[in-house]
């Protein structure tokens, strides 16, 4: 998923679930930023105060990628949650041990890991937690079938349109062909670029076993706005197994043509159009206006640094400690932790 789905998709099932706009910013906030924290490492202030991140993203190409513990402690934790084949603690999918890492929408992992978000929510940085956890748990409908590993099973041949879905509906097989080389590893769906993460589009391919599979986008989206809506419900009841309701019908139609009618493979313009809707052609909690900043004026990081460039050194601000960024960095090493070292271990996961 991009940042149409992350951002603006999560900050209206936020909304729709009953949070407050500031609290529905935050959330929304945390999930796209997950895949926009590519920097780690220590950072220095000019008192001899230090702050360690760790990256929630890297690029395709980032050589880190070849770094096996590195992709497995960002790709697995953040965006292709191992899945056990659907099964619960003490129970192994059929087949090697790659079949337990393989990503499945809504697996019990997955719902364990919302559930721990909902616990530890009276941490300070309790919001910015549930924004990863919302970010990673949309992702296991998006990113099903591939694993978060370089393996063959995230080999992508024959993709093919499977209805109209706009621009791709012709030479979608050509388009892939086109973009793909070796130089994009067998790395979650690195090989698939972002044909998994467009919300209109229906496709086929075969993975690296040869096996057909059929993706429904846009039934896949709706369903991950729906179960974080509800997630979201249970987090402001503070009850993990609270019995709530989805997203309404006519907020759902809404959701349901914005995915098939933004026919478009750039994230950041499909973005600008669900802001637009947002603002201009308001869902039942009444029109808003937000904005999400990665980087540069207004920014997380500017506003906890000072400045969004990279330095040796950086001036002291008490405030940092109360920062959206520095809360967001430590909701990213909460949850990698309960990730790899907590949860996946009651799965007979070792991961990293």
């Amino acid at each position: 998923m991009q940042i149409d789905f992350h951002h603006a998709t999560t900050y209206v099932a936020a909304r729709l679930a009953g949070f407050p706009q500031d609290k529905a910013a935050i959330v929304a906030h945390a999930a796209q930023y997950v895949d926009d924290a590519t920097c780690s490492g220590t950072v220095h202030f000019d008192i001899e105060a230090l702050y360690c991140r760790i990256s929630s993203a890297h690029n395709m190409l980032d050589p880190r990628n070849a770094d096996e513990l590195a992709n497995h402690l960002v790709w697995i934790p953040f965006h292709f949650l191992p899945g056990n084949g659907g099964l619960g603690e003490g129970q192994n999918p059929i087949g090697s041990f790659i079949n337990k890492l393989i990503c499945k929408p809504d697996s019990p992992i997955a719902r364990q890991m919302v559930r721990q978000a909902i616990i530890d929510q009276n941490r300070p940085y309790g919001l910015h937690r549930l924004g990863v956890a919302m970010h990673v748990y949309a992702d296991t409908w998006a990113h099903q079938g591939f694993a978060g590993v370089l393996h063959e099973i995230n080999e992508v041949e024959d993709a093919k349109a499977t209805s109209s879905s706009g621009v791709f509906a012709e030479g979608l097989a050509s388009f892939l062909s086109r973009i793909l080389d070796d130089a994009v590893p067998p790395l979650g769906h690195g090989r698939a670029t972002v044909f998994p993460d467009m919300p209109f589009l229906s496709w086929k391919y075969k993975n690296g076993r040869k096996e057909t599979i059929e993706r429904n986008n846009t039934d896949q989206f709706c369903q991950a706005a729906d179960q974080l809506c509800r997630a979201m419900k249970r987090y402001i009841a503070r009850d993990p197994h609270a019995e709530v309701s989805g997203i309404e019908e006519q907020d759902m139609n809404k959701i349901q043509d914005l995915f098939t009618n933004l026919k478009e493979e750039n994230g950041d313009k499909r973005h600008g159009a669900w802001l637009d809707a947002i603002e201009h052609d308001p869902f039942s909690f009444g029109p808003e206006k937000i904005t999400y900043s990665a980087k540069g004026p207004g920014s997380w990081k500017e506003q906890a640094l000072g400045t969004n460039e990279e330095k040796r050194r950086y001036t002291w601000n008490q405030a940092f400690l109360k920062s959206n960024w520095k809360f967001f960095h430590d909701a990213a090493q909460a949850h990698r932790f309960y990730v790899i070292y907590d949860l996946l271990p009651k799965f007979g996961i070792c991961a990293a």
